[in-house]
């Protein structure tokens, strides 16, 4: 018993990471009808950015510079990183999905995974190969109850994925923006004749599936220190799995899907062969499209998938 709650509480951990990058798959399609494939590096750049912003704080703390305590180095870190990430969302959106919005759809799948390489080529370029390790901001500290250990880090990390997701859920119910995209993701085509911008819509859903794949990226950092250039495309193509498990332009279903794929991964490396973890994982995962073809909350119609 007390290795399954251990296990239940790495995948609650694994599953944060895959719900919050799950989410931006399913905003986009929601609303223009598109995967952005290149989701999974943004996460990576996201995290890239979280440690050139970590760091840097923690360099001018270390000079005397600035005072300031590592909890709000952390805060710090997720808000500028998400702010800036989100720049780097919209910019994808502007160059390469904008002009392709009314091509067809294989034209704009092909276009994210350009993207994907260009970005982790870019990031080749300006740091290298080599891996860089994300500066310990939070010192870890380990309960033990009934057999059971549990760090600080995953605390913070399963609190602070779940504060996100809830927040975007009554930013997408009870704001005026939420509305709009609630509104558009119905119908892509009657709703700009009322006066509601596509481009600011498209703009803006890019910009928070990005801010959200920020923080996966600096909770990630977290927990396991070390950063990749090419993290970003297992992760993405995971979370797309997850996307499409919990029904495309869900986001209650992505956040549950993508929490259900980790804990799947866990507990399949806990009775098999890690080797096999992906290929029976997976499996079940197919399994359940044979009985939900369009996920646990997607409908038939694209015309009314829903946020």
């Amino acid at each position: 018993m007390a290795n399954i709650l251990q296990n239940l509480v790495n995948a609650l951990q694994w599953g944060s990471f895959y719900a919050l990058i799950a989410l931006g798959y399913s905003m986009v399609y929601s609303i223009l009808m598109l995967f952005n494939f290149a989701h999974g590096d943004i996460f990576m750049v996201g995290a890239y950015i979280g440690f050139g912003v970590a760091t840097g704080l923690v360099a001018l703390t270390s000079m005397g510079a600035i005072v300031l305590p590592n909890w709000l180095i952390l805060v710090l870190t997720i808000i500028i990183s998400m702010f800036l990430t989100s720049f780097v969302g919209m910019l994808v959106e502007r160059i390469g999905y904008r002009p392709l919005r009314d091509a067809p759809r294989a034209s704009a799948a092909i276009t994210g995974l350009m993207i994907g390489i260009i970005l982790e080529t870019g990031n080749l370029a300006l740091l290298g190969a080599q891996r860089v390790s994300f500066p310990p901001l939070i010192n870890s500290v380990t309960y033990e109850l009934g057999g059971v250990y549990i760090t600080n880090k995953k605390i913070m990390i399963v609190f602070v994925s779940i504060g996100f997701m809830i927040a975007l859920q009554l930013f997408v119910t009870r704001s005026k923006w939420g509305m709009a995209m609630r509104a558009m993701a119905y119908d892509y085509v009657v709703v700009p004749l009322m006066g509601v911008s596509i481009n600011n819509i498209a703009r803006m859903t890019f910009a928070i599936g990005s801010a959200l794949a920020a923080v996966a990226g600096i909770l990630f950092g977290i927990a396991y220190p070390v950063l990749d250039p090419y993290m970003g495309i297992l992760f993405g193509w995971k979370a797309f799995v997850a996307a499409i498990l919990g029904g495309r332009g869900s986001i209650m279903g992505a956040t549950l899907a993508g929490f259900l794929l980790g804990f799947i991964e866990i507990f399949v490396a806990m009775i098999f062969p890690s080797t096999l973890r992906d290929l029976i994982a997976y499996s079940i995962v197919l399994l359940i499209l044979v009985f939900r073809p369009h996920g646990f909350f997607g409908e038939p119609y694209s015309a009314k998938l829903r946020l």
